[in-house]
């Protein structure tokens, strides 16, 4: 018989989820009220004073899965961010203090179009949309997240990288003072992670700026992260501050702690193990006390949409 350990349950396994989020709701309304009134455009809708602000002028988008979405405290309790932590409460509970305003964002390398932007200005051109999209952790953890972001691809092209650049690199903020996890070294920092240009010009990675419809929480990457939904979740880079266009391909954190283990590709695969355990199913988080694992989906169930990138790509050497 499985016997869970109480830092084992989900509270979310306890409470049920249209409890939870009526909660949030009651919360996050006591918290606006006095507030101003935001205007439906991105900027304001992304920058806020206040955490929890409800985001305007977001559009939904057909490449969302018609999966139901884990809960908010799902979503925002069990994290990996291991600039606060390297346990999964550790960034919920280590990042409450953190001011992720203002914010730039550095933008180099092979493009026409570079320098430093304040998180508005980089944000300004593009559109906001709700894209729900399965998650797939190395860990064999999965969660279904209705992320809120502006496309990569729209992003990319903004800045038009040159015919040199073949990939695009990604580094997080880098600070001891306000980020504990850093201090404890377990990786090299800053965190880095980067994709292929052609892998960063498919129609679904975003830049996340939120989720379940509000501003993006500290422990979730704020104010900006990517999202790949084909891919393992560390190559979820959060709290970017930078972004580079380049000839080679970029180091990325945890290839370089760990090559054997994380490979720079780090697609979904079920038919390759890690070292230390099976990719070949998946616990869903929330989904009960007693819930079986099911089945892990090559490219995480979207391949009809990126298989094509890794036509004649060896997926077991290139991991």
């Amino acid at each position: 018989m499985l016997i869970k350990k109480p830092a084992d349950i989900r509270p979310s396994e306890i409470t049920s989820e249209q409890n939870y989020l009526d909660r949030r709701t009651f919360m996050r309304v006591g918290a606006l009220v006095g507030g101003s009134i935001l205007a439906p455009s991105a900027i304001s809708a992304v920058v806020p004073d206040r955490r929890g602000t409800k985001l305007t002028g977001v559009s939904k988008s057909s490449f969302s899965t018609d999966e139901a979405p884990n809960s908010f405290e799902d979503i925002t309790t069990y994290n990996n961010y291991y600039e606060f932590g390297t346990g999964k409460s550790d960034p919920h509970e280590n990042a409450q203090n953190f001011d992720p305003l203002p914010w730039t964002i550095k933008v180099e390398g092979h493009a026409e179009k570079t320098g430093t932007f304040d998180f508005e200005d980089f944000i300004k051109p593009f559109d906001l949309e709700e894209r729900i999209y399965r998650m797939r952790c190395v860990e064999a953890w999965s969660m279904v997240i209705p992320w809120v972001g502006i496309s990569l691809a729209e992003v990319v092209k903004h800045f038009k990288p040159t015919s040199q650049a073949k990939y695009v690199a990604f580094e997080t903020l880098n600070d001891r003072k306000r980020m504990p996890g850093i201090r404890r070294g377990s990786l090299d920092w800053p965190y880095r992670e980067g994709l292929t240009i052609a892998e960063a010009t498919n129609p679904l990675p975003i830049l996340a700026v939120g989720l379940y419809g509000q501003v993006l929480p500290n422990q979730n990457g704020a104010p900006i992260r990517l999202v790949v939904p084909w891919k393992y979740g560390f190559k979820g880079i959060k709290g970017i501050v930078r972004m580079r266009f380049t000839d080679k391909q970029p180091l990325t954190s945890w290839n370089m702690a760990q090559a054997r283990e994380y490979g720079f590709y780090a697609n979904v695969n079920p038919n390759v193990d890690h070292p230390r355990w099976s990719q070949a199913r998946e616990r869903r988080i929330g989904s009960g006390l007693f819930a079986s694992k099911q089945p892990t989906l090559m490219f995480n169930g979207y391949g009809d949409e990126v298989a094509h990138l890794y036509k004649g790509l060896d997926l077991r050497r290139n991991y």
